[in-house]
């Protein structure tokens, strides 16, 4: 038990994706570490080398020297750059290599957990060399590890934990960035509300409301008259929201009532994760 329960919270999620993750990939023979996954440019294995990197990095482990080649058509940003290096200094690892490196990262990162007694405003490193609080650092990779096990699980066939601890962070932290969404990148007009309904594994209604000022806010309650309402399983929802696939590529599984065309804007900048 950590000493402060909000991180107990993020340290359950992480622990049981995690482990999901492990449980996925242990069996696999050395061809399907080479599985394309929903995140581009990346296989089984560079999914896995991924969180295995993500989590030195929480350990303090230094960054690996290494050059990144230069034809990584899904590397465009500093920040991908930053990403991709943990991963291609492990695209040649073997399959025993993968799972023993997964396996004993995940045991020192227990050992960490089982002694933390840090504050949750504690600075700690962010990527890009920036600075983020303990409690963010831990929400995100609760949040980071539940993404990409469903990444693994729709690479391998192996579809599950949709409602696990995991899911309910994601859900919050892709919420977060609703109103933004909305009110910025669609441009919903002043004085306006979207209503998001999502069910499934995962039920939730949320409101977005913009204000004179065009500034979003979110909360739980309905609208009476809202501009528009899409609807849409939570699978299709965390989907589209960190980047997997486009609103155009499933018709068929979101619902729209209301301005189409400001729920198309909506659609079309509903990807929030880098």
């Amino acid at each position: 038990m950590t000493v402060h329960p909000s991180l107990q919270t993020y340290a359950d999620a992480w622990t049981h994706s995690v482990e999901a993750i492990a449980e996925l990939v242990g069996p696999l023979v050395e061809g399907e570490w080479n599985r394309a996954t929903p995140c581009p440019g990346w296989s089984v294995r560079d999914i896995v080398s991924h969180v295995i990197g993500m989590e030195c990095e929480m350990l303090g482990d230094p960054r690996p020297i290494h050059s990144l080649p230069r034809d990584l058509y899904h590397v465009r940003s500093e920040f991908a750059r930053y990403m991709e290096m943990q991963v291609d200094v492990r695209r040649h690892h073997t399959a025993p290599e993968m799972t023993s490196e997964l396996e004993y990262t995940m045991i020192r990162r227990a050992r960490q957990l089982r002694n933390e007694s840090r504050s949750p405003d504690t600075r700690v490193r962010a990527p890009l060399g920036t600075e983020q609080t303990l409690e963010l650092a831990y929400q995100m990779r609760a949040f980071d590890t539940w993404v990409h096990e469903q990444d693994l699980r729709c690479a391998l066939n192996k579809p599950g934990n949709l409602d696990s601890p995991g899911a309910y962070v994601t859900r919050d932290v892709l919420l977060r960035s609703l109103p933004k969404v909305v009110a910025k990148e669609a441009g919903a007009p002043a004085n306006s509300a979207v209503v998001f309904d999502v069910h499934g594994p995962i039920e939730f209604l949320r409101t977005v409301r913009v204000d004179s000022d065009g500034r979003g806010s979110i909360d739980g309650s309905p609208s009476l008259g809202p501009q528009a309402t899409i609807g849409m399983d939570w699978e299709t929802y965390y989907r589209l929201a960190c980047g997997r696939v486009r609103a155009t590529a499933l018709p068929d599984r979101i619902k729209v009532e209301g301005d189409a065309e400001l729920a198309e804007a909506i659609l079309s900048a509903f990807a929030v994760t880098p």
